[in-house]
């Protein structure tokens, strides 16, 4: 499974449109708007790097508005349970 967060900037007036298209996209789990640099970051699973691949350059290209993308591919999760797990079965870090 890849994890991908998706960064984009959009055409002034297109978040809700590009937002609520992408949200559609299969592969596409979350879709957040946000302040900064950006305007939307999508949370993207798929199975393998090739359906990353195809979501971004023929799905994604394909959405008029997107002015913008920057995808960062997660490596591994790190979250609070999964510490707090680990501490109590004795790992060390």
């Amino acid at each position: 499974m890849v994890t991908a967060f998706i960064l984009l900037k959009v055409g002034r007036g297109h978040v809700k449109e590009v937002a609520e298209a992408l949200a559609d996209v299969p592969g596409v789990v979350d879709v957040y708007s946000v302040a900064g640099a950006f305007d939307l970051v999508a949370t993207v699973r798929v199975k393998a790097n090739e359906d990353l691949a195809d979501l971004v350059t023929e799905r994604m290209v394909a959405l008029e508005g997107i002015t913008q993308t920057e995808t960062l591919i997660a490596f591994r999760t790190y979250s609070r349970k999964d510490v707090e797990a680990a501490f109590s079965l004795g790992a060390k870090g």
